[in-house]
Parts: structure tokens; sequence; C-alpha cells
């Protein structure tokens, strides 16, 4: 084969490329399209003021905020129940998952997998079922209505994620980071604060933002452990907000955008993170 020949299969081959490449890209965008276009017709609806979902319009033409200042006014205290009632679960959630997933990584404790595993099993318990199983504890207990015990009950659906994650993190420490800091006189409660969690930054990272969206998007606990409006987390006042304006889909909108702004946020901000403690836990 000439060298002619031979430069004009690369040519061929480079174009092929870029075909292929230009139909995944198309492809990829059309995913995107298709699965970003609830969140534009929530958006859409949310500045139409006034309107239903079967009328509200693609586009909207006369855009107005109105429908996000009735839905302040309504659900602002929501919001803030549930901005405290997450951050709450957060801190229980790693105050318990930091130090049992280090145990369980470095202790060598007898039966160490089936802990694990048997973590792994909780999750599959049907909220609802643990839900009135709290609620009965929760009324001898005097919890019931108060925002200690969602965060507590919070904190639950975050726990297992939690520890299993930083476990998978943690085994990659090697001992002898540790031994020499005890050796430098820190006891190992000090080696496991001043050694072992800032080397777990990003799997501490990870696992408070999962704890975090699982907290923020709690409805099960939010309407089982609560018989007043004194702790309304948005996602009950959400719900109490469709029945109450069932016919107003622009203020139920606008309540649900205005519900994911944190969420999202909080994910723009921490995905290096989180891709590093994923990647961290998965493959170490």
């Amino acid at each position: 084969m000439t060298s002619g020949h031979r430069e004009r299969g690369r040519e061929r081959g480079r174009e092929r490329g870029r075909a292929r490449r230009a139909w995944n890209t198309a492809a990829a965008l059309l995913i995107l399209a298709v699965m970003l276009f609830p969140v534009y017709w929530m958006i859409s609806t949310a500045l139409q003021p006034h309107t239903s979902i079967a009328s509200a319009d693609l586009i909207p033409t006369s855009a107005s905020f109105e429908n996000f200042s009735h839905a302040l006014d309504t659900q602002g205290g929501s919001l803030v129940t549930s901005l405290v009632v997450s951050l709450g679960a957060v801190a229980v959630c790693l105050a318990l998952a930091a130090p049992a997933a280090y145990g369980l990584a470095h202790f060598g404790l007898r039966g160490g997998g089936a802990i694990v595993f048997s973590t792994l099993i909780t999750q599959m318990v049907p909220g609802i079922v643990v839900a009135n199983a709290l609620y009965s504890a929760y009324a001898e207990l005097g919890l019931v209505n108060s925002y200690l015990g969602l965060i507590l009950a919070d904190a639950s659906l975050g726990l297992p994620f939690a520890i299993v994650l930083l476990r998978a993190f943690m085994v990659s420490i090697p001992t002898e980071v540790v031994e020499a800091a005890m050796v430098d006189g820190a006891n190992r409660f000090t080696a496991f604060v001043r050694i072992v969690l800032p080397m777990s930054r990003n799997a501490l990272i990870t696992s408070g933002l999962f704890a975090f969206l699982f907290a923020w998007a709690d409805f099960i606990f939010a309407l089982t452990l609560n018989t007043t409006d004194d702790v309304r987390p948005v996602t009950l006042g959400i719900y109490q907000f469709i029945g109450a304006h069932v016919s107003d889909w622009g203020a139920v909108m606008a309540t649900a955008v205005l519900s994911a702004i944190p969420a999202a946020i909080l994910l723009v901000v921490a995905q290096k993170y989180i891709a590093a403690g994923i990647a961290g836990g998965s493959l170490k």
C-alpha cells in the first residue's frame, strides 16, 4: 500500500471518529434535555402567576416573581426548619459514623464484615416501618414534634451509607501513620482527630453531603413524627401547600424551586470532593 493510500485511510478514520463523536454529543445533549425538561417546566411555571400546569406557556412571555414572593411568605419558615434539621442530621451522622468506621477499619473487630453487611441491610428496611417504630419510642421519650427527634431520625437515613463509605476509605490509611503520632505522645483519640479525620476529608464531605440530601428530602419521618406545625420541614410544607393551593400551581412550583436551590448549590460546590471521596472509597 502506497503512502497516499495510507494517508487517505487515516483521513477516513479521522472523519469516522469525528462523525462518531458528533453523534455521541448529539445523543448526550438529547438525553440531557429530556432529563432537564421537568426542571425547566417547573421554573417556567413558577414564573407565570395565576396559572395551572395545563395552561402554562412553554416559554413565559410575562415572567413575574410573584409566586416566589408568595412561596417565601408561606414556606420560608419551613425552609429554615429543613436547613436546621438537615445540618443537625449531618453533625449527628458524621459524629457517629467517623469513629464507627475507623473502629471497623483498624481495630480488627471480630465479625467486622458481618457488621458492615448488617449496616447495608438496614437501608433495605422501608422507611414507614422505621417511622412507626420510632413514633412509639418518641411518644414515651417526649421527642414527638421536636427538632431533636427529627434530627436523630433523619441522621439514621445517612448513617449506614456514611459508615460504609468512611470505612472503605479509612482502610487505606496506613496504621504506621497513627502509630507514629502515638509514639510522639498523642493518644488514640488525638491521633484520630488530628491525623485520621484530616486525611479522610473527601470521604467526610461526601458522607456529609449525602446525609444532608437524605435529611433534606425526607418526608416519611417529617409526616409521621410531627402532629403539629411546630416543626414542619419543607417537604411537609409543600405537601400541605399543594392541598391548600391545588389550583395555583405557579406558587407550588415556586416553592419546589426554592427547596431545590440549597441542594443544587451544595452539589455544585462539593462535586470535586464527591468524586474524590467516592473514587477513594471504591478503589482503596
